[in-house]
C-alpha cells in the first residue's frame, strides 16, 4: 500500500504489514507511530498469554489503512 500526505505530497509505503507486525509484534506500530494499536497489542499480550502477538498481525493491514486515511492521506496505486 502507498499513501500521499495531501499538504506536502509525501509519500509513505506501507508494505507487508502482517510479515512486519508478526515479527516485532507492538514495535511495528511504535515505528509506525500508529502509538494506540501499539499500546493495546502491548496490553493484550499478557492478557490473552500471548495470542494476540498472532492474531493482531491479522489486522494490520485494515489498522494501517485505517490510520492514515483518517489522517487525511490519500491512498494511491
Amino acid at each position: 500500500m502507498r499513501f500521499q500526505n495531501p499538504a506536502n505530497g509525501y509519500e509513505e509505503d506501507v508494505d507487508s504489514p502482517l510479515l512486519w507486525s508478526l515479527l516485532f509484534g507492538p514495535f511495528y506500530f511504535v515505528a509506525r507511530g500508529v502509538w494506540a494499536h501499539a499500546a493495546l497489542s502491548l496490553l493484550l499480550i499478557p492478557v490473552t498469554a500471548g495470542i494476540s502477538w498472532i492474531a493482531y498481525p491479522f489486522f494490520a493491514k485494515r489498522l494501517m489503512r485505517k490510520f492514515y486515511l483518517q489522517k487525511g492521506w490519500k491512498q494511491i496505486a
